[in-house]
């Protein structure tokens, strides 16, 4: 195998986890966000909002907890562990080949 072709395939797993993890960042600051009752009328908190509803629409909803927060936190966090868990699975595989 040669030097070039292996680089690349490092270079392809490195950016899938910096992805993965922006990804699972974006949703840990929105549960941060949201624990500490951020202004949801300020433009960063909406966009962050925006973006881990996006992120987390799969799963933000799935647990039925009393306590909103508990809710937040639960959704939310599945999905930025996820996130994180497949992310950097593919990028291990793929820096093995």
């Amino acid at each position: 195998m040669s030097p070039r072709y292996r680089n690349g395939a490092n270079q392809a797993g490195t950016v899938i986890a910096i992805v993965a993890d922006v990804m699972a960042f974006i949703l840990g600051l929105w549960i941060v966000m949201y624990l500490l009752d951020a202004n949801r009328a300020n433009d960063l908190v909406r966009v962050v909002h925006n973006a881990a509803n996006w992120l987390a629409g799969w799963s933000h909803d799935l647990f039925t907890f009393n306590e909103a927060w508990a809710r937040v936190v639960a959704g939310y966090g599945l999905a930025a562990v996820v996130y994180l868990f497949i992310g950097h699975a593919i990028a291990s595989r793929i820096h093995r080949h």
